[in-house]
């Protein structure tokens, strides 16, 4: 199969065809021909987690807009987002989005922040979403509301859309050269790391004082606390060995737990990453972008978390199995699994058949980057029967989502699906496959990705294909001319 001959989901006309593209992809995923609908159904089964009751599998993903004020506040686009989150049907919603502990943290000048400043604004949006449930399903029975807490650390840009401000745990030899960090960047001391602590300690008892049911300690997507993993070669408390490398995350809940009593605390996990990758320059011209490629990096590969160090391509979970058994010795049991990055590998992230203006053309099919997803999680889910796993990757399945949601389900591959992308495009998918409407096709999420090249290039993040809210906004004829430019168009 030559570069970008891949099979687009809606050409395949029903669940069989769809099932004999993944056979001739060499994918054992499970399909089921009929999606049930009603009390028994599958999709619509409670889960009890950590003393609550989950109303039903379907779950979202933490979906930031880029779209706060200056202060931290959130805006009209933010408000409008978590009622979508409310109205969708689902009753996990993991995080609302990333949420800042401090200002050096934001990932953008427009991230939220979770401070005495900006407290009574972050329990509004909770309140929106709770209101927009109820309209939507009668009421607020099995919903669970977390909020994740971040600070960005080599990918920070608090104060311009367009300059990181990094602040990193050690020296990495291939992301350092990949964005531009200078040798004298600033690295957290273990004193520095015990103030940040600190932060996130007094952020999760305002969390818990406005009434999240939980807190996720994110550790995902090369932000801090995914850094802390890969932190082989840092010297001191939190580098080198596993035990170190675990000490943020097990000092974190200590403190929670102490200042939060009560407080559930869920985690979400880059459970494996790559190296990061790069358009192929063999493949790339002026006008367009190559299919993804590693980067340039030597052996050993020390900088990488659940994949082999003789081999960054390869997945190995054993250290990650490691990290969740401390975590559930830690009392944490809520686990959200992603992958590697998507700032350097997104199609390991978020597969897709259109990639963001930063990024590269799909390197496979991305039906297989799927199945990496749902591998990871049912190996995990299977090394821990007792803990639960939400998954992610499913956008991607577009019109066969809820027949292959349904199957893991039932099949024990996962305990919740969790769905990002697709919720800012159609974010009532779950209220009507539970109810046994049919699912709204023009709104299906193609992942042309505008929802990421939006931000890489300064603008807010949405649906920009498909959401009348962005298509008819002034930012949309940006988007055009930025995908045109790449060719991407």
């Amino acid at each position: 199969m030559k570069f970008g001959d891949y099979t687009k989901i809606k050409s395949l006309q029903n669940p069989a065809g769809f099932r004999a593209n993944l056979e001739a992809l060499g994918l054992a995923m499970p399909c089921d021909d009929i999606v049930a609908s009603g009390p028994n159904a599958p999709l619509a089964q409670p889960l009890d987690v950590d003393g609550m009751t989950v109303g039903n599998r379907f779950a979202v993903h933490p979906m930031e807009g880029w779209d706060g004020t200056e202060d931290g506040l959130p805006s009209d686009h933010t408000r409008r987002r978590w009622r979508h989150f409310g109205l969708s049907g689902a009753k996990l919603i993991w995080g609302g989005e990333a949420v800042a502990v401090r200002p050096d943290g934001r990932a953008n000048p427009n991230q939220l922040m979770l401070t005495g400043a900006t407290e009574r604004a972050i329990g509004e949006l909770r309140e929106g979403l709770v209101a927009a449930h109820r309209d939507a399903m009668g009421d607020d029975r099995g919903l669970v509301i977390g909020l994740q807490l971040t600070h960005s650390g080599r990918f920070a840009k608090p104060n311009d859309k367009k300059r990181l401000e990094p602040k990193i745990l050690y020296h990495h030899p291939v992301l350092d050269a990949k964005f531009h960090l200078a040798a004298d960047v600033h690295v957290f001391s273990d004193g520095e790391i015990r103030a940040l602590i600190d932060d996130y300690v007094a952020a999760a008892r305002r969390a818990h004082k406005l009434g999240y049911d939980f807190v996720d300690l994110k550790h995902c997507h090369g932000y801090l606390g995914h850094e802390f993993l890969s932190a082989k070669t840092r010297p001191g408390e939190f580098g080198g060995s596993l035990e170190n490398r675990t000490r943020f995350l097990r000092e974190l809940v200590s403190g929670i737990r102490a200042e939060a009593p009560g407080l559930k605390i869920g985690v979400r996990l880059s459970a494996a990453d790559f190296v990061p990758f790069r358009p192929d320059p063999e493949q790339s011209g002026p006008d367009a972008l190559g299919p993804g490629v590693p980067d340039a990096h030597a052996l050993p590969y020390r900088c990488g978390f659940g994949s082999r160090e003789d081999d960054p391509l390869a997945i190995d979970l054993i250290e990650t199995k490691a990290v969740i058994a401390i975590a559930l010795e830690l009392g944490v049991k809520m686990f959200n699994v992603s992958l590697g990055s998507p700032y350097y590998n997104p199609h390991l992230t978020r597969p897709a058949l259109y990639p963001p203006s930063d990024g590269y053309q799909p390197p496979e099919d991305p039906l297989i980057g799927v199945m990496r997803h749902f591998a990871v999680t049912r190996e995990l889910k299977q090394s821990f029967p007792d803990a639960m796993f939400m998954g992610s990757g499913y956008t991607y399945l577009q019109e066969f989502l809820p027949n292959v949601a349904q199957a893991v389900v039932r099949e024990g591959w996962v305990d919740l699906v969790g769905l990002g992308r697709m919720v800012l495009s159609y974010p009532e998918l779950p209220a009507d496959v539970l109810a046994g409407r049919g699912m709204q096709r023009k709104r299906l999420c193609r992942t042309f990705s505008d929802c990421t090249t939006a931000p890489r290039n300064g603008l807010v993040s949405g649906c920009y294909p498909l959401d009348a809210n962005y298509k008819k906004s002034p930012e949309m004829a940006t988007i055009t001319l930025i995908k045109k430019a790449a060719n991407l168009a």
